[in-house]
């Protein structure tokens, strides 16, 4: 898998591997999958589970961002062109380089190699786990391809975003549970959708909305404009942190009520503070402070969880 020949491409080749997929938030993505297998099995499980599991959601996330590069190329290509580099510093996916494919950093076959390495991987972990796992990676991908092609079509796309994120906390709770209840696998989803759309969607396509706008992406700052899509934002990760008191005190793990308040007040001091000020100022700084913070959420109750499992 060998990057571009470009004198751009050359200096730090896994740089841009790792850019593709954008590792450093990939990497705090793997905290949701983590929360989700120890609140559905109520502890920790076998080591050999854990070490499957690790390298199986490392994969997982790692294709899944790289996909979305692959799919998106001839979009962000045509943003490039239209508006030059993000030369924006302060932002979590811009940590190494922004849509390295679209800038000419790495070829579209060394790409697509990257990406096909680490869904075999990501493919046949999931498959010993739990072949649901594994059914469920391939609908992550399909429905990753089909949010970035409907990028220009409709700014519901959104909803399959927080779809796509959810997937990976519900193929670990099957990966430590072959039946999970049903109302579990309910409010995991609602929690880490909720979390997504308001932390993760809206404030990224915001970062992007000046640039969407002048290659016609319909995104849901584009669509519903600013100040109402800075409400929603708020919205739902307000929603989020209601949903995750029961999923927390309720599930099998039964976290006790100091820790779970703990999890609430840390995560409304991630959240609500960086979503108001943008439904407030309307700044794209803002947004890029309100992506970066709601990325460390499901860190923090993990840590929580971690907490809980050292002192029970």
């Amino acid at each position: 898998m060998a990057a571009s020949s470009s004198p751009r491409a050359g200096r730090f080749a896994l740089t841009v591997y790792l850019a593709l997929s954008r590792t450093p938030h990939g990497l705090l993505d793997l905290a949701g999958p983590f929360c989700a297998a120890l609140l559905c099995r109520g502890g920790l499980p076998p080591a050999s589970v854990i070490a499957l599991g690790c390298l199986t959601v490392f994969a997982g996330y790692t294709a899944v961002y790289a996909l979305n590069d692959i799919v998106d190329y001839r979009s962000d290509k045509r943003q490039v062109e239209a508006s030059g580099r993000d030369a924006r510093l302060n932002y979590l996916d811009a940590a190494f380089i922004r849509h390295p494919l679209a800038h000419g950093y790495l070829t579209l076959p060394a790409a697509v190699a990257w990406f096909l390495f680490w869904a075999v991987t990501a493919f046949c972990g999931a498959w010993v786990l739990n072949p649901v796992c594994a059914w469920l990676l391939i609908a992550g991908c399909l429905l990753e391809t089909a949010y970035c092609l409907l990028l220009t079509v409709s700014h519901l796309r959104a909803l399959i975003n927080g779809v796509v994120k959810a997937l990976g906390p519900l193929a670990a709770a099957f990966a430590v549970s072959p039946d999970p209840s049903p109302w579990f696998l309910l409010g995991l989803f609602a929690w880490v959708f909720t979390w997504e759309i308001g932390g993760q969607n809206i404030p990224a396509d915001w970062h992007d909305a000046a640039r969407d706008a002048i290659t016609g992406a319909r995104t849901v700052p584009v669509v519903l404009g600013y100040r109402r899509a800075s409400r929603l934002a708020v919205a739902c990760l307000a929603a989020s942190l209601a949903l995750a008191v029961p999923l927390l005190a309720l599930s099998p793990l039964a976290v006790s009520a100091p820790l779970w308040l703990a999890a609430t007040l840390g995560g409304a001091w991630l959240l609500l503070p960086p979503s108001v000020a943008l439904a407030a100022s309307l700044a794209d700084e803002a947004a890029a402070a309100l992506f970066n913070r709601a990325s460390f959420y499901p860190a923090l109750v993990l840590a929580v969880l971690v907490v809980h499992l050292i002192l029970g």
